[in-house]
């Protein structure tokens, strides 16, 4: 089969055909994939950004860990789905017998083994996913919106950590898609006013604009940056998704005494704060990686009643046989969530 897969640290991804999965373990489950979204975690393991050494032994490993598709095998123990449901997959789903399973924090799990990252992920015509991570979808809820499953929980798990409520003055750092997903969601939880920034990124703040937000700045234009501060400074929860730990600081400035900065950037640099204004403003910072499996229930739910509300946030679609172009169109910024379709012809590539 085709598959999109990391074969050295180092810069770079090959479309490679590589065997199809034919063994389950007795708690696995294999998916023929119907949608899988590029995430910029992605972009980090083909540029080989800091933070993804852990992946050296691993290699090669197909990427691809947003995705959704049909149930075409099950292992011997799988119970709860079977062949033919539509599925989407936690793709760091708990393994249930560690210490941080058995005692009440699967998201803490010490085997995860992530889809697409510490495993063969969905950039493939097939792959395979624990049970225990497996979601039965809705008949409302196409494979397109289940792809974007995955990342809306990451910013609906966010939202919760941040805490918002009815009310509250919210700032989102970052406009891609965890960014649009915090919005969406911290909009959801009763946010009065939700105001979105991002630097050079006309293309995924116009998305937004689509989606129902109005108060969106891009930082390079002249003014835009004091135009935020002055309407949306004192916010109650400033959301950091950009990744550049340089925005760190803006996100204290504009904050509230009291107010919460929530981190949600993967950073490959450190920072330096003023650790002095954090004490005497009673700032609280926090940081929200991954999802909890309530958050999957959550979030199926909402694309079950509220779907099309969702769906402007996929702006390409495109084949397997052209999943480096899907990437060089994200990281160009040129394009907000784009999704890779494979074809079952390209099972046979």
């Amino acid at each position: 089969m085709l598959a999109l897969r990391k074969t050295a640290p180092a810069p770079g991804l090959e479309l490679l055909n590589t065997s199809q999965p034919d063994k389950l373990a007795e708690n696995e489950v294999m998916i023929a994939v119907a949608a899988a979204g590029v995430c910029g975690s992605d972009l980090h393991v083909d540029d080989w950004s800091a933070g993804y050494e852990f992946m050296v032994p691993l290699l090669p490993v197909t990427l691809g860990h947003e995705f959704s598709g049909r149930v075409v095998a099950v292992g011997s123990a799988v119970r709860s789905v079977s062949v033919g449901q539509r599925v989407t997959a936690w793709p760091s789903a708990p393994c249930g017998v560690c210490r941080a399973c058995k005692t009440g924090r699967p998201q803490n799990c010490s085997d995860k083994r992530t889809v697409g990252l510490y495993r063969d992920g969905a950039f493939a015509t097939h792959t395979v996913a624990r049970e225990s991570g497996v979601f039965p979808l809705p008949e409302s809820v196409d494979f397109e919106l289940a792809a974007l499953v995955e990342p809306l929980c990451v910013g609906a798990r966010a939202v919760n950590v941040g805490e918002i409520r009815q009310g509250q003055k919210v700032v989102v750092l970052g406009p891609g898609t965890i960014g649009q997903a915090i919005a969406l969601f911290a909009r959801l939880s009763g946010a009065i006013s939700v105001a979105v920034a991002g630097f050079d990124d006309g293309s995924r703040l116009s998305v937004l604009n689509k989606l129902g937000f109005e108060d969106t700045f891009d930082l390079a234009e002249a003014g835009s940056a004091d135009e935020l501060f002055q309407r949306f400074g004192n916010a109650d929860a400033v959301f950091e998704a950009t990744g550049h730990a340089s925005s760190i600081a803006d996100g204290l400035r504009l904050l509230r005494n009291e107010g919460t900065l929530v981190l949600t950037g993967i950073h490959a640099e450190p920072t330096t704060i003023n650790l002095l204004e954090i004490v005497r403003r009673k700032l609280q910072i926090r940081g929200s990686h991954g999802s909890r499996r309530e958050d999957w229930a959550r979030v199926i739910d909402t694309l079950e009643h509220r779907g099309e509300e969702f769906r402007g946030m996929i702006t390409h679609r495109l084949p397997l046989s052209r999943a480096l172009e899907g990437f060089a169109l994200a990281r160009e910024r040129s394009a907000s969530k784009v999704l890779i379709l494979p074809d079952e012809r390209e099972a046979q590539s």
